[in-house]
């Protein structure tokens, strides 16, 4: 038991924070500010992402990921968390916005970090099977939704829409307003409808990116180990470049400085062009990386908070998405077999055809497939528990251009169809 630990904390001293938050928690005394927030969230994070790691055929499945966003949610359902521990988390997650935070480090970390050659060539080619996928999830979930008796109309809308709309602050909320403005119900009417198909997806995706990474450490041939195109050459390259970076944590905080004026300059120019911050974002990440415009210090600082959040934040943040952003009484509300199995349909079928599709545009199946899956489910933060899932995390910045491209591009589709049809 002296060698046990708990995420690299050892058990006994673990065992004693989490009592101390614990007991704060219970009584109504945990800081009502980040610092409370952060003791809740990184507590559940460490042990269930443990436990996710130890559980026989769950760990095989991504175990972490399931569990730290969905056992919260499971928790909050049967209000077992005080009032006062849930505003808490609140603040942090909604009011902070820890969210934004994690993912602005993890895209222009991991996009700055990246061999420029090969960030641009993942770039062109992704839009292949993410395009190839998207037909055939339509395909598949209108035929499936069929057959369990739903409507084109209900399958299209409101099962398929929302799974690859882009996440619930990018696709369900910009969807909700869309659809209460067409048809005439208040807004949250259709978060109500909508968020659960986003839930489910981004349950199979998961599911879906733990199986293909296991399908991967036994088929090396399908494996990239992390690297989207297959070529010898590129990939040496990438991992030379991999080998040079050290953190510095001088640099760290000029890497952090660089990426928050990223993500504020994409908030800025989305109120000029009408575009998600967000994508903006990430475009311009990859403008700089391509015309070597950030100096190579500054690239190695954005790199290296990139490293210490995808280390050491990402199961906590998905104990506080599961907390708040995950209505597990809105998956009981519609929850029905024939539901699940055209959610499954969508996400699978996508997943497949990019598995399928990859030889032939010098990809390897496994990572084309996983990336392609996050443009089911909850956006950034179905990006992030998926390619945690799949030990993946290198591949944040393709991911984001399947969800973020792929989702505003589904979402403003969607509105011009529902308009026209109605």
């Amino acid at each position: 038991m002296g060698n046990t630990e708990v995420s690299n904390v050892p058990l006994a001293l673990f065992i004693g924070i989490a009592a101390v938050v614990a007991v704060s928690a219970w009584t109504g005394h945990l800081p009502k500010n980040m610092i409370g927030g952060l003791g809740v969230i990184m507590t559940l994070g460490f042990v269930l992402a443990h436990m996710g790691r130890i559980i026989p055929v769950l760990k095989e499945i991504g175990g972490p990921a399931i569990l730290c966003l969905m056992v919260p949610s499971v928790l909050v359902y049967f209000n077992l968390f005080q009032a006062h521990t849930l505003g808490t988390v609140q603040l942090l997650m909604k009011e902070a916005n820890l969210l934004y935070f994690v993912i602005a480090c993890l895209v222009v970390g991991s996009i700055l970090g990246m061999n420029r050659i090969i960030l641009i060539q993942g770039m062109m080619r992704m839009f292949v099977p993410l395009v190839i996928g998207t037909i055939a999830a339509v395909a598949s979930g209108l035929a499936v939704g069929s057959l369990f008796g739903y409507s084109l109309y209900h399958s299209f809308f409101f099962i398929i829409v929302p799974i690859i709309g882009g996440g619930i602050g990018e696709g369900i909320l910009p969807l909700s307003l869309a659809y209460s403005a067409i048809l005439g119900q208040a807004p949250d009417v259709y978060v109500a409808q909508l968020a659960p198909a986003a839930v489910v997806g981004n349950i199979f995706a998961i599911i879906s990116a733990g199986v293909l990474a296991r399908l991967g450490s036994r088929r090396k041939e399908l494996n990239g180990n992390g690297m989207l195109i297959r070529s010898a050459r590129d990939n040496a390259l990438f991992a030379g470049g991999e080998q040079t970076r050290q953190t510095d944590f001088h640099l760290m905080g000029g890497g952090l400085l660089l990426i928050c004026a990223f993500f504020i300059v994409g908030g800025l120019l989305e109120k000029v062009v009408h575009i998600p911050g967000p994508v903006l974002m990430i475009l311009i990440a990859v403008l700089c990386k391509y015309g070597k415009v950030i100096p190579a210090r500054m690239e190695i600082g954005a790199h290296s908070c990139y490293k210490f959040v995808s280390a050491a934040l990402v199961w906590p943040l998905m104990i506080g998405l599961g907390m708040l952003y995950v209505p597990l009484e809105s998956v009981v509300a519609v929850f029905s077999v024939g539901y699940v199995v055209v959610c499954g349909s969508v996400v699978l079928s996508m997943t497949l055809a990019s598995f399928f599709i990859a030889p032939y545009i010098n990809m390897y199946p496994v990572e084309a497939a996983i990336v392609t899956s996050c443009h089911s489910g909850l956006g950034g933060t179905g990006d992030v528990a998926i390619l945690s899932a799949s030990n993946r995390m290198a591949l944040m910045p393709f991911a984001q251009i399947a969800t973020r491209i792929g989702g505003a591009s589904t979402v403003i589709a969607a509105t011009l169809l529902l308009g026209w049809i109605v």
